[in-house]
Formats: structure tokens, sequence, C-alpha cells
């Protein structure tokens, strides 16, 4: 039994333990919640979690320069923004809707800037069906998944498709079941902990490309959310509030054991990516950069056979930097390549002039990710840092 499996059986043991509590003195849990949404505790509870989180600003190997201090109390005001979204506005798996968490103004755990994410919250023992069409997009995969990050991290997958795999009509219209009990046709398995969907959409060109266009339904039941009540909105203030916390102190957790390899690229423990949300069909290449006025980090590597790959610059948050407005990654499609078909990528402060150019947009240090997608092999980026004056001089 592994420290998940015990925390949620210890976890279950204690609620069961607490309704007997309350039954005994009268009570009920909603009673209780009603008295605790009421009184304000709460709201105060909510608010006293958020204010907790800030310890992710002064934990060990954090920047304290102004910009990356900015950056992360904004990140904080982000997540409060996509845990009331997910927990209370969104909450409800018998009226699940499939939205964007992460995107261009809500980043996270090093988001990929050529995925377009979705998620939707549901239930492991009931049914739904993701309908839609399947678009032009590069790669598109469907994940169920437990937990989220205001649970310690922990969020391992309980079934996996690609689009590949599904039977799509002629006109790119498909039908997709969620179930915990095999289903025939196109399924996606689920188990009764299932708690999360995730769709990614991965482009090659988001200039060219076509998003699939999808809906989520539950089987057999009323489409209409369930009335608000002080139990539920006690419980999405709790949730919020950790996913603040929890993510927050996870990934600035993850920024400082990065820092151990600072600009270097060393293969990140696939198990580790997976049990945190990370696509089981993606080697990852997780790390630190960090520059001088006059330095840049130069990558080079071969490239293996495979559906993509992509290279990024994060903040120190691991948010991807604004892809808006700047060339802060390259994938597969967009990269120029070498005459013997290899890649070489070069972070600098300002431009040198040279193919797979990655702007830092103001920043000296941040974290940084290397992907291979369904890869047949995984070659070995090579790193080393330059003084920029020595980039033209490189062969």
């Amino acid at each position: 039994m592994n420290g998940r499996t015990i925390a949620v059986s210890a976890l279950g043991q204690f609620k069961r333990a607490r309704v007997a509590y309350l039954k005994l003195r009268g009570q009920t849990p909603d009673s209780v919640a009603e008295q605790r949404v009421a009184s304000g505790q709460a709201w105060e509870e909510f608010c006293d979690t958020l204010k907790s989180a800030g310890a992710a600003m002064v934990f060990p190997g954090t920047p304290t320069d102004p910009l990356t201090q900015a950056e992360g109390y904004r990140y904080l005001s982000r997540l409060t923004r996509a845990g009331l979204e997910a927990f209370v506005e969104y909450a409800d798996p018998h009226a699940p809707v499939l939205r964007r968490m992460v995107h261009e103004t809500v980043k996270l755990g090093s988001d990929n800037p050529d995925n377009y994410y979705m998620n939707a919250n549901i239930d492991g023992t009931l049914e739904y069906r993701i309908s839609g069409t399947r678009g032009t997009v590069d790669y598109l995969g469907f994940g169920t998944q437990e937990g989220n990050y205001g649970e310690g991290g922990q969020m391992p997958t309980t079934g996996y498709v690609e689009a590949a795999d599904l039977e799509i009509a002629s006109d790119g219209t498909f039908e997709l079941i969620l179930s915990a009990t095999e289903h025939p046709g196109n399924w996606l398995p689920m188990t009764p902990e299932t708690g999360l969907v995730i769709v990614r959409q991965t482009f090659a060109d988001r200039t060219t490309e076509v998003p699939a266009d999808l809906h989520i339904e539950v089987l057999g039941g009323n489409a209409a959310p369930k009335p608000l009540t002080a139990a539920t909105l006690d419980a999405g203030l709790g949730r919020a509030s950790l996913l603040v916390a929890g993510a927050s102190m996870l990934f600035a957790k993850w920024a400082r054991d990065f820092q151990q390899h600072t600009n270097e690229l060393p293969m990140f423990d696939p198990e580790r990516s997976t049990k945190a949300g990370g696509d089981p069909n993606i080697i990852y290449y997780h790390s630190y950069w960090r520059l001088g006025p006059d330095e840049a980090l130069v990558i080079d590597s071969e490239i293996p056979e495979c559906d993509g790959w992509n290279f990024q610059l994060d903040n120190h948050w691991l948010e991807s930097l604004d892809y808006r407005y700047h060339t802060v990654h390259v994938n597969k499609h967009t990269a120029r390549y070498r005459p013997d078909g290899s890649v070489r990528i070069v972070v600098a402060h300002r431009d040198p002039g040279l193919p797979n150019w990655i702007e830092t947009t103001g920043h000296d240090c941040g974290a940084m990710s290397f992907r291979w997608i369904r890869a047949q092999d995984h070659p070995q980026p090579r790193t080393r840092v330059v003084r920029f004056d020595e980039l033209a001089d490189l062969e």
C-alpha cells in the first residue's frame, strides 16, 4: 500500500468518525457547513489558507528580485482564480463543463505553449460522453485522473486514449464514453476514485490548425447543476484554497530541485511526472536556467522519430513565458534544422541573429523544459553556456 492509499484511507476513516460524532451531538455535516458559512468561518479559513500560500515566496531557492517576487504573487492570484472556477463555479460533476483552466493568463507546472488544455470535474461512479469534431490539431489526447494539486500533487492517471486510437467518422465527428466499466467502441477508462478529465490538444502550427470542438455530458442524468448549498460552498472554498497552497508549494520545491542541475537538461523521472498530471506519452527534461547579461545557453540535440518535440522557457514559478508576444519556445514544426537533421537552440537576452533563438523576456533565470512526444528513442540534449560574443564562432 503506497503513501497516497494510506492517506486516502485515513481521511476516509476520519470523515466517517466525524459524521458519527456529529450525529451523537445531534448535528450533520450539512448543518455544520451552514454554521461555518453563516458565521464567516468558512471564508476566514479560505483567506487564511491563501495567506499561508505566501510561504512559497520565501521558500529556499526562490529569487528575491522584484520581477520574480511580483510574478510570484501574480501566480498566486492566478491560482486563486483558477481554483474558484474549478471548485466553486464548475465543481458539480453532474453538470460538467469542458473549459480551459490553464491558458494564456493562468499557467501551471511548465504549461506547454503548444497545448490547448481543457478539463472538467467528473465523478468516477458516473458515466459520461464526450462528443464533437476532431478538428485538424496535430495531437489530441484524453486522460482521466485522481486528485488535484491541492492534495499533495498526486494525480495518478486512471485512463488515457488518443484520437489516433478512436473511431472517427469521415466528417470528423466522434463520441467517447467515460466509465469505470469497459464499454464497446471509443472508451476512456475511469476508476471510482476518478475526479478529473483532461483534454490535451497539441498544435504543430497554431496559425493554421483547427482545435477540436468538444462537449461533455453525464449519461442518464439531469444536465442542470444542483442548487448551491452551504456544504458545497464550504467544500469548494476549501479545495480552491488548497489548490493555491498545494500547487505553489509543489512547484516551488520543483524549482529548488531543478537548480541542482542549472543549465543542464537531465531526464525527468517519468513516474514522478505522471503522478503530477503529466502526459504518459511524453518524456520530459525539466531543469533550471540562469544567464548573466552577456551569456547564452546553447542546446544541441539529435532528433528521434517522434510525433513531436518542443523546448520552452519558464519563469521561476514554472509558468511558460508569454508566448503570445515573444518567441519563448520552439517545436518540431517551427524549428530550423542543421544539415545533419539535428537542432541547435540558443537562449539569449538579445537576438544573436541565429536560428531557433529563444527570448528571455527580461528574466535572468527560471525553469525550462524539453519534451519528446511518442519518440522511438530519447536522445540526451547537450547544453553549454558561452559568452554572447562567441556565438558567431560556434561550429
